[in-house]
């Protein structure tokens, strides 16, 4: 911070909590609410700083588009002809979110797939050259 900008701050605090600005506050009293509940403590303010610079996490991003293409198929007739497409993207983008979370089956198959090959490889036994 610059030097005696925190000195001014802490100044202004002081003066408007003896003005009682911090009084009658909505909500004053309860339990902050944070809006992604999901989001483990020690990531909360990177993705809050993120969120307030109109970035999101690509895993909040996804669930937006997922949370839309839904209510979207919601409006929708069951026979409506756009629905199969709706559904389809759904799809991928669950897809995608279980990919992003490291959770997809085909992700966890190939990752044990590949990790038991690295231990078949390693485990071999030299060949001796003669």
């Amino acid at each position: 911070m610059i030097p005696g900008f925190e000195a001014i701050v802490e100044q202004r605090i002081k003066k408007a909590q003896k003005q009682g600005a911090f009084e009658k506050l909505p909500g004053s009293g309860r339990p902050l609410e944070f809006d992604d509940a999901n989001v483990p403590n020690e990531l909360r303010l990177s993705h809050k700083i993120l969120k307030n610079a109109g970035f999101l996490p690509p895993e909040i991003e996804l669930r937006k588009k997922i949370s839309r293409t839904q209510d979207l198929m919601d409006t929708l007739d069951h026979g409506s002809p756009e629905k199969p497409k709706l559904q389809k993207k759904l799809n991928y983008l669950l897809t995608r979110l279980d990919t992003v979370r490291g959770t997809c089956t085909g992700t966890a198959l190939v990752r044990d797939q590949y990790r038991n090959n690295i231990i078949k490889t390693f485990s071999k036994k030299p060949s001796s050259n003669k």
